[in-house]
């Protein structure tokens, strides 16, 4: 380490001075919004000083500027540390610390992007070293700049399987550029964490998943300061540091004592803030001493209106799975824009984002079966519009990732998904396999936007309005084949139903998505044969659904209509046209959807079966025609 020079006296007497401010901060901004975690906060007072003042580099007046190193606050629980960090720097005035989690102020009680120096949202535990590692991998492999991401995550989180799932990646992917900090203070909410204060255990194991890991005092400034510079000469591997902390650290009668998380220090918030102050020795102007300058070496990046690089070729009535249309979709859109990426969980040739594989390899991020990693890292990367992520693996697979999902509406993120292997109609694989619960799941996310294209056209168009919507979107795509219904010119719009079938005379409605849209089209020939004229509505967008041209058309037939689904009968696309008419007089809507566990089977089989199948539909609507 012959370039490595150790900060001067004064400069760590700052940092020393700077760790008791945040702390000093801490307690008096939880005291007044009377809750909080201030013991937390002073574990890694420390480490945030030498983060903020010593080693990162950034702008304060533009805190997203994508040159600047970026900072993940894992343990989201400790963000009056980070915004006092912030405070600090001169971004806003210290006074405003005092409007901690009040209803008017952006400082809220764990970190969210309403705050422009925060990128995502955190304090649902285990998920921001994922988000770090889809940062680190954008800077590493897209943007190719010199900016460094530093996480910090707190041992108690540690305990979850996501943030080993995360160690794997950040080894596996050789992010160099990533810096991952434990905080190792012993104490969790309600008890001593598994490993207490065992660094050496935390060492070993990341160790083994293949990082540089560095034991240190956490509250030691120089050895912070030497660490961090390993870190940032450390190639070929990331860096864990693993920081040995005492939660309430320079808290006289509290400091590394249990029964204090999550709670403002109350009667005791006076005596430890004077104590503190005993502390600082330097009263004058704040300084931040970087190590090295920062450079506006990230490329400039344009992710707006993203087109397919051609239309849609294909031929009526065709039979494709409109999973393989996604694939060409994918490669379409990535040709006219070199920041659509894919991200999968080791099922590329099922979901067919293999075809991006094959046509860039570098824009392809195999993340193995991880799926709360997949999902991280998809987030971390769509930071600060580096990339358009498209995130696909089987939709069933998606639900063990929905804290992930969730928590990353509430970061804001621009993030797509792709569920593929939908419904019984996947056959024989079984009900392990089968996304029957995803659509209610993502009609939950807020802001989400939901595709549930019928066919190979509507399903290119569906993924090229995806990857020009904000917010979270997910695309349903099934694995039998289905005709192609659409011509190649057709234009789609998202929250605008398709009238794919209809004449003067039709008597009910038919409502289907994917497989079920051309089982409702089966129904509505079959029903025809017998005398009965069926309209077929296809929803195209389940979130936002067409209400007025739903509820219209139901109006216009005398209103009845069937809806079919496949999937459970709670949360799909039935529910979401109950909500639609649920204001509505004189309308009946007979819902199909799958009831019992399913088995494997066949596919046509199954949808027989579990009563989805066009047989079915025709059964419906007659009986409803009778009511």
């Amino acid at each position: 380490m012959a370039d490595y020079h150790k900060p001067e006296a004064k400069i760590v007497q700052e940092l020393r001075d700077i760790a008791n401010k945040i702390r000093i901060y801490s307690i008096s901004s939880t005291q007044a919004a009377n809750s909080g975690h201030p013991t937390s906060c002073s574990s890694i007072a420390e480490i945030l000083s030498v983060l903020f003042f010593h080693t990162m580099r950034y702008k304060v007046s533009i805190p997203r500027d994508p040159s600047s190193d970026r900072f993940v606050l894992s343990k989201g629980h400790a963000a009056p540390a980070l915004y006092a960090a912030w405070a600090l720097t001169g971004l806003f005035p210290v006074d405003d610390l005092e409007n901690l989690r009040k209803f008017t102020s952006d400082l809220e009680g764990h970190p969210t992007p309403r705050l422009n120096f925060i990128d995502v949202g955190t304090g649902s535990l285990g998920q921001g070293l994922a988000i770090a590692d889809g940062m680190a991998y954008v800077g590493k492999n897209y943007d190719k700049a010199n900016y460094r991401v530093y996480c910090l995550v707190g041992d108690g989180e540690s305990a979850e399987g996501s943030i080993w799932e995360s160690v794997h990646f950040a080894s596996y992917y050789k992010l160099d550029n990533l810096c991952v900090i434990f905080d190792v203070n012993r104490l969790g909410q309600s008890q001593e964490t598994s490993m207490g204060h065992d660094v050496e255990n935390y060492r070993k194991k990341l160790e083994a998943f293949g990082m540089h890991a560095i034991i240190v005092d956490g509250h030691d400034v120089e050895e912070l300061v030497k660490a961090f510079h390993i870190a940032a000469t450390t190639k070929g591997k990331p860096t864990a540091i693993v920081a040995k902390t005492l939660k309430g650290k320079n808290f006289p009668k509290i400091e590394n004592t249990d029964n204090w998380h999550g709670k403002p220090l109350g009667s005791q918030s006076g005596p430890v803030i004077e104590h503190l102050k005993t502390l600082i020795k330097n009263q004058g102007q704040l300084q931040i001493h970087p190590q090295k300058p920062l450079k506006d070496d990230a490329p400039r990046v344009d992710i707006s209106n993203i087109k397919l690089s051609s239309p849609p070729n294909y031929k009526m009535g065709e039979s494709i799975a409109t999973r393989v249309a996604y694939g060409t979709a994918l490669v379409k859109i990535a040709q006219d824009n070199p920041r659509v990426i894919a991200l999968d969980g080791d099922m590329k040739n099922s979901t067919f984002s293999e075809k991006l594989l094959k046509f860039d390899a570098s824009r392809y991020i195999e993340c193995f079966i991880a799926e709360q990693n997949l999902v991280g890292t998809a987030i971390g990367a769509a930071c600060r519009d580096r990339t358009v992520p498209f995130v696909s693996t089987f939709a069933c697979f998606l639900t063990r990732a929905f804290d992930q999902i969730r928590m990353g509406a509430i970061s804001q993120t621009n993030v797509n998904f792709v569920g593929s292997h939908c419904g019984v109609s996947i056959g024989e694989d079984g009900p392990s396999q089968m996304g029957l619960e995803d659509i209610a799941m993502f009609r939950a996310v807020h802001g989400s936007t939901i595709f549930y294209p019928a066919d190979a056209v509507s399903t290119e168009r569906a993924i090229e309005l995806a990857a020009n919507t904000k917010g979270i979107t997910f695309t349903r795509v099934n694995r039998p084949p289905t005709a192609v219904i659409y011509p190649n010119e057709y234009v789609f719009v998202i929250g605008k139903a398709n009238v794919v079938v209809s004449s003067p005379k039709d008597q009910i409605v038919l409502i289907g998505g994917g497989v079920t849209l051309q089982e409702s089209i089966a129904a509505a020939k079959a029903l025809e044969n017998i005398g009965i004229n069926a309209r077929v509505i296809d929803p195209f967008t389940i979130k936002p659904l067409d209400k007025e041209t739903i509820i219209n058309n139901i109006k216009e037939v005398g209103g009845r209509a069937v809806v079919t689904e496949d999937h459970y009968y709670e949360g799909g696309l039935g529910d979401a046209i109950f909500a639609a008419i649920a204001l509505e007089r004189d309308i009946i809507v007979k819902h199909l959807a799958v009831e019992k566990l399913p088995r494997s089977g066949p596919t046509n089989t199954l949808l027989d079966f579990y009563g989805i199948s066009s047989k079915h539909i025709v059964t419906a609507a007659q009986e409803i025609l009778k009511l």
